[in-house]
């Protein structure tokens, strides 16, 4: 029985060591391909609010990036800062803050997504669109139990 719990053990070290390397990776190689002074955090929160289609609290943010609310406070004053987000007071909560994607952050957006699509594109075409399709849902599987337990 000792044997299988270390078995488990081993293969759920390996999983996530597999994992944070691969996100380690990927985060650097995006990272260069991002236009110059653009960050990942800046990216991933243009990205976000380009799909939501509508404003979001700074509160909402941090809690779908898993991030404290004033690690999102400082990147949403630095996209502020660069024209990308619009920033207005909430008029029933004068206490809270709504956050918009502006059309230049709309088109920094566009920018960043034209200079890391190559990238992603040679990773899918290399590993092949089947074994990418497959395991995609076991991934957003480890994402939910992820969520959940946290």
């Amino acid at each position: 029985m000792a044997q299988n719990a270390n078995d488990s053990n081993a293969l759920a070290v390996s999983l996530f060591s597999e994992i944070l390397m691969a996100d380690q990776l990927a985060r650097s190689r995006l990272t260069k391909a991002l236009p110059k002074g653009m960050e990942l955090s800046h990216f991933s929160v243009l990205n976000h609010l380009a799909h939501s289609h509508g404003e979001k609290s700074p509160a909402q943010l941090a809690k779908a990036f898993h991030v404290t609310r004033g690690a999102m406070t400082n990147t949403l004053g630095k996209l502020e800062t660069a024209g990308y987000v619009h920033i207005r007071p909430d008029w029933d909560d004068a206490r809270r803050k709504m956050v918009a994607i502006s059309p230049a952050g709309q088109a920094a957006r566009d920018a960043a997504l034209a200079g890391i699509a190559p990238l992603l594109n040679e990773v899918v075409t290399e590993l092949g669109e089947h074994r990418v399709r497959g395991v995609l849902p076991v991934l957003r599987e480890l994402r939910v139990k992820l969520e959940d337990d946290g």
